[in-house]
Formats: C-alpha cells, structure tokens, sequence
C-alpha cells in the first residue's frame, strides 16, 4: 500500500530546476522533499509528499481534512491495540 502525506512547506532550500527542494512540516517532524513536480509551490503552501516527493499542491482545507482523518485513523488504531 502507497500513503502520501500532507505537509506545509517552510522552506525552499534550492530552485536549481529539476533538483528544487524545500523543507516540508509533518505535523512538527520537517524533511526536506523534492519538489520538482510542484515548480509552482510556495512557502507555506500544503502539499502531499510521497517517498520524498511532493507530488501535488493541497489548500488549506483539504490539508485540514486529510489531517482529520489521519487523526481519527490514530484513535481507532489505538481503541483496537487495546482491545486485544
């Protein structure tokens, strides 16, 4: 299974083109991401990042949704690990 992650760009450490890169926030975890397939993102755009990649440009709402469901994902994994 493939997951793609939203994250907020803080950064653009390079705008050499094909090797444009930016330091992206995880929710508080920052990793610098390729962000050559998204030359039109921004410092403080939202994007989703897959295997070092950001791969699309997200707006703010929708990153607020995707961040949701993350977070109704974590609380159903956790009511399971105790129930077992």
């Amino acid at each position: 299974m493939c997951l793609a992650i939203p994250g907020s760009i803080e950064s653009i450490t390079s705008e050499d083109g094909v090797f444009r890169k930016g330091k992206v926030n995880f929710a508080g975890i920052v990793k610098e991401v390729s962000l050559a397939y998204v030359p039109d993102a921004n410092v403080g755009d939202y994007v989703i990042v897959h295997a070092g990649f950001a791969i699309s440009i997200l707006d703010q709402d929708e990153a607020r949704s995707v961040f949701e469901l993350l977070d109704q994902m974590a609380e159903q994994s956790d009511v399971e690990r105790q129930s077992a």
